[in-house]
């Protein structure tokens, strides 16, 4: 049974390891519940609560990161305070269209409200240059999180 169960374990965190850069796949949620379904089903042994706790913290950095990337990538190419507002809202309402709207929301969030604050268009398209590589850079951290996630779950279950 055990190896059933880890077999099913492995394979959610897979996908959760994918759903760093699928937007549609909730990777760190999901590998966060396969350990969880683990810990559970063995009794907590050898994954307890201190373990869960960490996977727990590690998300919440990853989820911290998929919001606020777009927002720290346009502030560090010189963006207002507006044109990283409109980087997070934009992002937020990417959400509802799609892996297309979720890497453009970012960017035309980040564009409108610089355009509207500042009114210049160069300073305008380096904010939604910004909004691109931050969340670009937060996939890849999301990805690092979620392979470290999987790779300290893996740690724990064959320490023996």
């Amino acid at each position: 049974m055990v190896s059933g169960l880890l077999a099913l374990v492995f394979v959610l965190m897979l996908a959760g390891v994918f759903g760093a850069f699928l937007p549609l796949v909730p990777g760190t949620p999901l590998i966060l519940i396969a350990a969880l379904l683990y810990a559970v089903a063995t009794g907590f042994e050898p994954v307890g609560w201190p373990h869960l706790l960490l996977l727990v913290a590690l998300a919440g950095v990853a989820y911290a990161l998929d919001y606020m990337s777009g927002a720290l990538g346009t502030k560090k190419l010189g963006g207002s305070r507006w044109a990283m507002c409109g980087a997070v809202g934009g992002g937020i309402a990417g959400l509802f269209f799609g892996p297309i709207g979720i890497l453009v929301g970012p960017i035309a969030g980040a564009v409108a409200l610089e355009l509207i604050h500042r009114k210049d268009v160069a300073v305008a398209v380096k904010s939604g240059v910004g909004a691109v590589l931050g969340v670009l850079l937060g996939v890849i951290a999301k990805l690092a999180i979620s392979v470290v996630m999987v790779g300290l779950f893996t740690f724990w279950v064959f320490q023996e």
